[in-house]
């Protein structure tokens, strides 16, 4: 076996440097972040930001393939939104941290609400600020009713279907009972799993505490003493606190376009011009907006 050299200390210090590992050398860490941030919708509007598996894959593969990190931390703003693509990405995120062998710490800014605390659950730990707003584990389904309306501008509804349910909780016809119940044992399907994913990931972690999981939210403060987080901090001080002073930030980003967005900005639709497509996502989106800023503004943001 070659022995060390003994004579010269910065010798001696280079060569250990090149020996170990990039994460344990002296120039520190190199920890990617991803950003997830915005409302998680299955598809939507190019022009707003929305978090779904497919807008967030590429990003979490390419977070999880710098084989020297020692782990990935995940910058998350979000206050929820469908609870299927919130499932997705968080299993997305745990298949990947296992594959890649590689902790996940997640940083909460002003909101894991929701869909967005199901994201959160995904890191090994959750960081959060102490006026972030985390929790919120429920099921909330909105609408609005115009029975009355269509009656005073003389409009008539027409409504022909193959099947007797296919008009549930149709907005212009009166309010059923028998659709309610079903629209409720369906949420409470949908909040058993909420439930019990929190209970497998936070565990032993988490209080005894009635209103855990009534859809109440609370502070990053009084969420660590009910155990829905691990600490309060910031990323960057937390990161160099683990990993050393030298620790370094790299942010994964989307390759970017000519106009400075994404790639395929305007590539939706075959033979779709880039004004059509601009006009379509202006007119479509207006309900989404609407939507958007009410799961935004339920948290006062």
């Amino acid at each position: 076996m070659k022995k060390l050299p003994t004579g010269d200390p910065h010798l001696v210090k280079n060569l250990l440097s090149r020996l170990l590992p990039k994460s344990m050398r002296p120039e520190g860490a190199v920890i990617p972040v991803v950003r997830l941030h915005g409302t998680i919708m299955a598809g939507g509007s190019q022009f707003q930001q929305r978090l779904s598996l497919a807008t967030t894959a590429g990003l979490l593969e390419k977070a999880f393939a710098l084989k020297a990190a020692p782990a990935v931390a995940i910058s998350l703003n979000s206050p929820g939104g469908s609870p299927v693509q919130s499932r997705l990405i968080y299993k997305r995120i745990r298949d990947l941290s296992r594959e890649k062998n590689k902790a996940v710490l997640v940083f909460v800014e002003d909101v894991a609400a929701s869909g967005g605390y199901m994201i959160a659950l995904a890191g090994d730990e959750i960081i959060a600020d102490p006026s972030s707003i985390v929790g919120s584990i429920g099921v909330i389904t909105a609408s609005f009713g115009f029975p009355e309306l269509l009656k005073k501008v003389g409009v008539e509804r027409r409504v022909y279907t193959a099947g007797n349910n296919k008009s549930v909780l149709d907005p212009f016809r009166p309010e059923k009972k028998e659709d309610v119940e079903r629209l409720k044992s369906l949420q409470l399907d949908i909040h058993q799993t909420f439930i019990d994913l929190v209970k497998e990931r936070r565990g032993m972690r988490l209080a005894d505490h009635p209103d855990l999981f009534t859809g109440l939210f609370w502070t990053g403060t009084r969420a660590v003493e009910l155990g829905l987080v691990d600490g309060l901090g910031d990323m960057r001080s937390f990161l160099r606190a683990r990993y050393g002073e030298k620790t370094q930030l790299k942010l994964i980003t989307q390759p970017r376009g000519l106009f400075g967005r994404g790639l395929g900005l305007f590539s939706t639709r075959a033979g779709g011009s880039p004004a059509g497509e601009i006009a379509a996502a202006a007119a479509g989106g207006l309900a989404e907006a609407v939507q958007e800023r009410e799961l935004w503004g339920r948290y006062g943001l």
